[in-house]
């Protein structure tokens, strides 16, 4: 990991950006931490810098609770080479939406790909955070491609709690893998997200294996989540990272 800039925000959350190889990406910590600070990856679905604004508003919300939070770019977004079968995925999939036509093939041509690439980067990151003095365990992931916070909870046993938001399709091939998880799940799901599968969200609910699975389903649209569900959120970290 290599450090190429930093800066102190109005709360005294540290932010630094970074680049893990080619990977760019960002940490923040909190101001007045006295001890290491449990950690929160944040998921998104791709675009460090259009996602910035909402990236820097839950990591500083994170930070209040006394968590570290970081995040990369995702493979074949912002400023990374980008995929010809991935954009080609992307279009067949708005088309075949938009004509009200099955998905699965396609859902499976633009999400696997991306979760075997994606999953992988999520844990080198990992590896070098957790050798940072002022970076503890455990570790929380907070966000989306719900795909890739599924694998991760699978695969990655220094992950203790996931906070996953339903907005985006999971391959039907990947319900196996739901029925793994047993890590404690937090399920934030859109009622009106007119680009998510209601139903399928609520299957992959049904399918998680977790014994302490929560889901908070709320009216509205893909970016009209509550601000209260980040104290959820919070509350919820709280009581499985510390």
């Amino acid at each position: 990991m290599h450090f190429i800039s930093e800066q102190r925000l109005d709360d005294g959350v540290l932010e630094r950006e970074f680049t893990l190889g080619e990977i760019p990406g960002i940490l923040w910590t909190p101001g007045s931490a006295s001890a290491p600070a449990p950690l929160i990856l944040v998921g998104h679905p791709g675009g460090l810098h259009k996602m910035y604004p909402r990236l820097v508003a839950r990591a500083r919300h994170c930070a209040a609770e006394g968590f570290a939070a970081a995040t990369i770019e995702l493979p074949g977004s912002g400023d990374r080479p980008r995929s010809a079968a991935a954009e080609q995925a992307r279009a067949d999939l708005r088309r075949a939406l938009a004509a009200g036509e099955p998905v699965d093939e396609i859902v499976d041509r633009l999400v696997l790909p991306l979760v075997e690439k994606a999953v992988p980067e999520w844990r080198a990151l990992l590896d070098v955070l957790l050798a940072l003095p002022e970076i503890g365990g455990p570790v929380g992931y907070s966000g989306g491609v719900i795909a890739i916070g599924l694998r991760l909870a699978v695969v990655e046993p220094r992950i203790a709690a996931a906070l996953l938001f339903a907005g985006s399709f999971v391959p039907r091939t990947m319900f196996e893998e739901a029925r793994q998880v047993t890590i404690p799940l937090q399920v934030l799901l859109q009622w009106d997200d007119e680009g998510n599968d209601r139903q399928l969200a609520l299957d992959l609910f049904d399918a998680f294996g977790s014994e302490q699975k929560t889901l908070h389903a709320n009216m509205g649209g893909h970016t009209g989540v509550p601000p209260f569900e980040g104290d959820a959120g919070n509350r919820f970290f709280a009581r499985h990272l510390k």
